[in-house]
């Protein structure tokens, strides 16, 4: 749910993930006897244990978030929720350091080159590995298995344990994926008013989204007398630009962005470089010449290329699951919805059914340092989060957890304090909440995240909370959500074969390659250069080390299909 953060998160989006990060009528977990020092084998934690008899402390790192506000006399390292885990699983909460969005990655790995890492911290996949060449973290195999409750356990593997396997290195568990449901689809949004005022069918083929965008190009049913096609912004391949990327695009050409998929012979190749590409870049190189993506967009990002969504420039864009909440911005004005958008698959441009791209669900890791002396806090910490995040009715208790002292939601986002967060992995709100909204039904619903979307869009429906709008648009009838059931049955995704460790060369070349494709790919699209650079850009990715990559990645997978 959260995870990944963070592009453009509007305020909407933000509100949307505090309200999914709780629940509650499960009793809170109660440590019972507090453990030895550096002892990784101290008694399990026994749920529903009434007192705490012993505190532990877990220090951990920070990243500041402008959308955390503390309540008066609260910061980092005095709060609400600090003083809740320690009131309630007996684990005290300190920060070494706290840093703001700009500058967390790069402390974090002064902090790593210095050897004075936390007792716990959150890590990406290439810095997990290293860290465990460098034996620095803990094997945690032990201490997740006494520790961990069962109903941890289980949650940590609703994938079959695919994301746990990820976090595993030589046998050993060396840290808890930061999880989060990979099946993320992406989604053709439009506006549908737009489409009544021109007599435009609503589009299924990648056809019918050219045929879209030259008319709202050519015809301006904006009225701003600069409009485009579709809007792009300036990392359009990056996996969090949830809203002006182009993966979507991509995929429905049957081309995709940087992952691992068979070849016809069952080996490992990379999609960066397959001949699906060339056609998918092509036709964005023909949409620039013909003026239907808006020429700066390579200097612009995500807010302000969505300037041109919220003020009638452009009316067509790809986009996550959450689009919506961004699009409410420019779709909800005075009290008035002034925009009509719609949510589609992603079209295919050839008949063939489109393959969403989806991850693994996991590309970060909490780990926990070799010298920590209480790692069975840091299970604590998953264990009570786990508990608190997925219960359908919250206790007073619970509330504290995402609203601070007073709770009651306030916008201040005190979730955001918790240490460890992981999400759920699989999630059936797209049979659920499209049904429920529609029929007025709130007894199928069946999860705390569904109860809560329910209920905003219920907001929408009664006309109670006409901002509730971006809610409708991703769980109501024909929302985004509508469309995952049919992906889902029919197997309409692609997902990621590679999910080891990054190999030697991948560490040491990747981010050049990926700088090399990017470039190659803006100027194909920008019509600086012909598109059959492309080809020349395969064999160059090649000799840069995409061969031993791809060498190292198939004698991984030899050992592991």
């Amino acid at each position: 749910m959260k995870r990944k953060q963070k592009s453009l998160l509007i305020g909407a989006l933000i509100l949307s993930f505090a309200l999914t990060a709780c629940g509650g009528n499960n009793a809170m977990n109660k440590a019972n006897q507090a453990e030895e020092p550096g002892n990784a084998t101290t008694a399990p934690i026994q749920e529903g244990a009434q007192d705490v008899q012993e505190v532990v402390e877990v220090s951990t790192v920070s990243q500041s978030d402008p959308y955390l506000k503390f309540d008066e006399g609260e910061s980092f390292d005095k709060n609400a929720v600090y003083d809740a885990y320690e009131k309630d699983i007996g684990v005290k909460i300190t920060n070494k350091w706290v840093a703001d969005v700009t500058q967390f990655k790069e402390k974090l790995k002064m902090t790593i080159a210095s050897n004075d890492i936390p007792d716990l911290m959150l890590v990406e996949a290439t810095q997990l590995k290293d860290l465990a060449d460098a034996d620095m973290i803990m094997d945690i195999t032990d201490v997740y298995d006494k520790n961990a409750t069962e109903e941890t356990k289980k949650f940590l593997t609703m994938d079959g344990g695919m994301q746990m396997k990820t976090a595993t290195i030589d046998g050993k568990l060396m840290g808890i994926p930061s999880s989060y449901n990979p099946y993320q689809f992406q989604y053709l949004y439009v506006r549908t008013d737009w489409l009544k005022k021109l007599n435009l069918p609503e589009p299924k083929t990648m056809q019918d989204v050219m045929t879209i965008a030259e008319a709202f190009k050519t015809k301006d049913p904006g009225g701003t007398g600069k409009p485009y096609g579709l809007a792009v912004s300036k990392e359009p391949f990056k996996i969090d630009t949830g809203v002006t990327g182009l993966r979507a695009f991509l995929n429905g050409y049957h081309a995709y962005e940087n992952m691992w998929m068979e070849d016809d012979n069952g080996n490992l190749v990379n999609s960066d470089i397959q001949p699906q590409v060339k056609d998918a870049l092509k036709a964005l190189q023909d949409m620039f010449k013909k003026g239907l993506i808006d020429p700066e967009f390579a200097v612009k990002d995500t807010e302000k290329e969505a300037e041109l969504l919220y003020n009638n420039n452009v009316g067509l864009v790809f986009g996550a699951s959450w689009t919506p909440a961004q699009l409410a911005k420019g779709a909800i004005k005075d009290g008035k919805v002034v925009q009509e958008w719609g949510a589609y698959p992603i079209p295919s441009a050839d008949g063939k059914p489109t393959l969403n791209q989806i991850g693994l669900g996991v590309d970060q890791y909490y780990v926990i340092s070799k010298q920590a002396k209480h790692p069975e806090g840091v299970i604590r910490l998953v264990n009570q989060w786990i508990t608190v995040d997925n219960a359908m009715n919250q206790t007073d208790e619970q509330k504290i957890y995402l609203y601070g002292k007073d709770k009651e939601e306030k916008g201040n986002n005190y979730w955001l304090l918790s240490p460890l967060r992981v999400g759920k992995q699989l999630d059936n709100n797209g049979e659920i909440l499209p049904k429920a909204i529609e029929t007025k039904d709130a007894s199928i619903i069946q999860t705390q995240d569904q109860k809560n979307r329910y209920e905003r869009a219920m907001k929408y429906v009664d006309g109670s909370d006409i901002n509730m709008w971006w809610e409708y648009l991703i769980s109501g009838p024909n929302g985004a959500s509508s469309h995952n059931p049919k992906m889902m049955q029919n197997k309409e995704y692609l997902q990621d074969k590679f999910y080891g460790a990054a190999t030697p060369t991948m560490v040491e070349r990747l981010e050049l390659l990926k700088k090399k494709r990017d470039e190659i790919y803006f100027k194909i699209i920008m019509n600086q250069v012909s598109v059959d650079e492309f080809d020349k850009f395969v064999t160059e990715w090649k000799k840069l080390g995409g061969d031993d990559i791809t060498k190292e990645v198939n004698e991984w997978y030899a050992s592991h299909k």
